[in-house]
């Protein structure tokens, strides 16, 4: 295990650009966001000054309006499309006008514990000034991807959700034209296997999206109105409501009460919205297309998600983890991003069927928090041993535990450090 460690640490060594991580070197050369809050948490493992300078850097990409985009381009690169030319945002650094999975506020409390318990000098005041800028990410969240104030957020984008090309979006990507005014230079197909990444009929349709928010001056009113891509989304919603709990935390843990009791309301008005996307004869949780009004069937890892930030009852986790255990039969590796054997399941193809690191470091938290000890850990040891065997690859087929897409690659590294922590 000890070489294991030597190498995670390599890794996160070698895509350090200066107080930021990039995912891996030449295929994601810049700084993105949900990826940068587990290596943040990688960090806190070992080095907490580390862990507090990545989340500070990802804060120098927030909006005005509260936003943390989904790439802070830092440094000028030529081995990643979309570049800053295509967004055409305005921010003082470059950056996308999309934003990602709001990990920032799980990533934030793991720092400032363990930054706690080393007795890390000025860690109060660096806490304090993250948590700032998480809190105004929140907001931004309920006001411009709630504006009917449901409970659930949406996504205008299916980047937004880190799950690129899941089959989750198939239905309501089918209405994205594939029409774009952006030359559509695609480079991640030079650095992997282009059977491996998403087709190029989902490039073109993900960047008519960017062109039409482009020309909305990326105003999120604007953008909610023309959008023919609107999902209000559990894996999301559920990780929001996981960052506003640990959020929450620290309000009272520095003796803000008013923005502890702001957060306690958001909390609990997703914790019920969240709930209500259960669905007992799928036993998971299903996302909803705003476009159409239906919910969103498709087999993924997103139905599972919500038990990060929910204590269910009895008969619901029960439920959950037998459909979980079910997918997971005579995988080598657990646990697959789309369920083995439907029509849209691809084991190699991006987010329609591997097996994450990161995506497994999620369902370990939430099952444990659902007391599900067993399951968890047999996840955790899967994850662990797939890295172990193939190295840090971005993912993992689950048929044959190979390892697939970027190697090298930090939130798998960052996963590992954490999952494999005493």
């Amino acid at each position: 295990m000890t070489k294991h460690f030597d190498e995670a640490y390599r890794i996160l060594a070698a895509n350090d650009r200066g107080g930021y991580t990039v995912p891996t070197d030449r295929l994601y050369p810049f700084q993105w966001n949900w990826d940068s809050a587990f290596v943040a948490m990688g960090f806190a493992t070992f080095d907490i000054d580390r862990a507090y300078r990545e989340l500070e850097r990802l804060t120098e990409g927030q909006w005005a309006d509260g936003m943390i985009p989904h790439i802070v381009f830092h440094q000028p690169s030529d081995t990643y499309f979309p570049g800053p030319d295509v967004w055409r945002t305005s921010h003082t650094i470059p950056t996308s006008g999309i934003t990602q999975p709001p990990v920032f506020g799980m990533a934030l409390r793991a720092v400032h514990e363990a930054a706690e318990k080393a007795g890390t000098k000025n860690a109060k005041a660096r806490t304090l000034a993250l948590f700032q800028a998480g809190l105004k990410w929140h907001r931004w969240w309920y006001k411009a991807r709630d504006p009917d104030g449901t409970g659930l957020v949406a996504l205008l984008h299916p980047w937004e959700s880190g799950s690129d090309n899941s089959p989750a979006w198939d239905i309501a990507l089918a209405r994205v034209p594939t029409t774009t005014d952006t030359a559509v230079v695609r480079k991640d197909t030079g650095h992997v296997d282009a059977a491996m990444r998403p087709r190029d009929e989902d490039y073109r349709r993900f960047i008519h999206l960017v062109d039409t928010y482009a020309a909305c001056g990326w105003d999120p009113v604007k953008q909610w109105e023309k959008t023919p891509f609107k999902v209000a989304e559990v894996q999301t919603t559920g990780i929001l409501l996981k960052a506003g709990e640990d959020l929450e935390h620290i309000a009272k843990s520095l003796g803000l009460e008013a923005e502890a009791q702001e957060l306690a309301n958001y909390n609990d008005l997703t914790h019920k919205a969240l709930l209500a996307q259960w669905r007992p004869e799928l036993s998971r949780f299903v996302s909803r297309d705003l476009i159409s009004g239906e919910d969103i069937e498709a087999p993924t890892q997103a139905g599972f998600i919500p038990l990060l930030g929910l204590d269910l009852g009895g008969g619901m986790v029960d439920a959950a983890v037998a459909e979980m255990k079910l997918w997971s039969n005579d995988m080598k590796v657990a646990f697959p991003t789309t369920k083995p054997f439907v029509e849209s399941w691809e084991p190699k193809r991006y987010w329609r069927g591997p097996a994450w690191a990161i995506i497994n470091w999620l369902l370990i938290d939430g099952l444990n928090r659902n007391s599900q000890p067993e399951m968890a850990e047999a996840l955790r040891l899967s994850t662990v041993n797939a890295i172990e065997k193939e190295g840090f690859a971005e993912y993992f087929d689950p048929t044959t535990g190979e390892g697939c897409g970027g190697l090298g690659f930090s939130w798998t590294a960052a996963a590992y450090l954490w999952l494999s922590r005493d």
